[in-house]
């Protein structure tokens, strides 16, 4: 994360694991650098993840078995760890995926920029 999002880790926080879990779920098994700029990426560089922020969200994520992890080789022929969701992270990425929706939908009409206020 930049040094100017400070104010915004509380946010990043708690969304992580969700950006995490889709970047795993649409790209299929990835290392944790390759997640980081995948959500760098979808983001406009809006999100700046250092390896301490990913690698923590990582650990966090297979500690409840919602990713596994294996030891592959990168493009540039290093040895890496990679990344996969389980079963169990699915439901859970579904889990959060409608709570984001919803949430999304309050947010909006609170801020006048959906139908239906």
């Amino acid at each position: 994360m930049s040094a100017d999002a400070g104010d915004k880790a509380g946010v990043l926080q708690g969304t992580l694991d969700l950006m995490v879990l889709q970047t795993l779920a649409t790209m299929g098994s990835m290392h944790g650098y390759g997640i980081a700029r995948r959500i760098e990426q979808v983001s406009d560089r809006l999100l700046q993840l250092n390896q301490g922020t990913i690698y923590a969200a990582l650990l966090r994520l297979q500690q409840r078995r919602w990713i596994r992890a294996s030891w592959g080789m990168s493009d540039n022929n290093r040895r890496a760890k990679y990344y996969a969701i389980t079963a169990s992270g699915r439901k859970q990425l579904a889990q959060e995926t409608s709570h984001w929706t919803r949430m999304a939908a309050v947010i909006g009409r609170m801020l006048g920029l959906s139908e239906g206020r």
